[in-house]
C-alpha cells in the first residue's frame, strides 16, 4: 500500500458503478454481523477522529487494527494512550482481515488508498472535505458528493457514506442502547444492499440508530453545510431531513 494517511486528521471532523466483491468477504461480513460486536475493523487514520472511532468500536466489542502512513511503531504510543487494546499495523496488515474498513484521513488524501489492498472489502467514508487542510480540489467541490469521487478510485470496494455527520466528542458520548428515547440517528448511505446493511449493523452496536439515506450519490446530503451536518438527531427527524432533501445533482 502507498503512504497511506498522515497520522492527524481534522480534529472537528466528526473527518454507482457496481462494486466488485469477493464472495470469501461477503461471507465473512455476513458471519461476523450474525455475532453480536464480533468482526474486526481497520481504522485508517490515527488522528482524533480515527481513534475515537477505534475506542468506541473495541467498547462495542469488535477487534481493531489501527493504521496510518509510514511505520505503524510511529503511532504504537498514540494508540496506547487514544485507543489502547487496538493493534498498530501498516494499512496493508490492518486491512487484510478486516470485515470492515473504516477511511478516517484527510479526503485529499484519498488518492492515495491502495485500491487494490481495498479489494472486496466495505469501506466505510467518514471524511469530510475542509479545503482549509486538504487544499482546494477542483473535483472534490463539484462533484456530486464526495463519496462518490472516492467511489471511482476504490472501484472494486463497496464504498458507504457514514460517521462523517458527528463529533468524535459526541461518538463517544452519546451511544445509547437500542431503543432508548431519543436516541441519536446517523445517516448511511451506499450502492450496495448488502454493504449497507452491515454497516447499519455497525453503526448500531456503536449506540445510534442507522437511518438509510438511500444510494452513494445521496451521501450529498451528509457533507458540511447541510442539515443533516449541521445537527444532532432522532431517527424520525432524520427520516424527515433526508425525504425533504432535494434530489442528488446528476442523478
Amino acid at each position: 500500500m502507498t503512504d497511506l494517511a498522515p497520522s492527524a486528521d481534522r480534529p472537528d471532523d466528526g473527518g454507482r458503478s457496481g462494486p466488485d466483491h469477493t464472495g470469501a468477504t461477503a461471507e465473512g461480513a455476513a458471519a461476523a454481523s450474525a455475532r453480536p460486536g464480533s468482526g474486526t475493523v481497520a481504522v485508517l487514520g490515527a488522528g482524533r477522529v480515527g481513534t475515537a472511532i477505534a475506542r468506541v468500536a473495541m467498547r462495542s466489542g469488535y477487534r481493531v487494527r489501527l493504521a496510518a502512513s509510514g511505520d505503524p511503531k510511529l503511532i504504537e504510543l498514540i494508540a496506547q494512550i487514544m485507543a489502547p487494546g487496538a493493534l498498530t499495523a501498516t494499512a496493508a496488515e490492518a486491512v487484510a482481515p478486516a470485515d470492515l474498513v473504516i477511511l478516517a484521513v484527510p479526503l485529499g488524501k484519498h488518492t492515495t488508498l491502495d485500491g487494490d489492498a481495498l479489494a472486496g472489502k466495505i469501506v466505510v467514508d467518514a471524511m469530510n472535505y475542509w479545503p482549509s487542510t486538504d487544499g482546494r480540489d477542483p473535483e472534490l467541490e463539484t462533484a456530486p458528493s464526495t463519496s462518490e469521487v472516492v467511489a471511482r478510485h476504490l472501484t472494486r470496494s463497496a464504498v458507504v457514506k457514514t460517521l462523517n455527520h458527528i463529533g468524535y466528542h459526541d461518538l463517544e458520548e452519546q451511544g445509547r442502547p437500542a431503543g432508548n428515547p431519543g436516541r441519536r440517528a446517523l445517516a448511511v448511505a451506499g450502492d450496495d444492499p448488502d454493504a449497507t446493511a452491515f454497516v447499519r449493523t455497525f453503526v448500531d452496536r456503536l449506540g445510534f440508530d442507522p437511518v438509510d439515506a438511500g444510494d452513494l450519490a445521496a451521501g450529498v446530503h451528509l457533507q458540511p453545510g447541510t442539515p443533516v451536518f449541521n445537527g444532532q438527531h432522532d431517527a424520525t427527524t432524520l427520516v424527515t431531513l433526508l425525504r425533504e432533501a432535494p434530489a442528488a445533482v446528476g442523478h
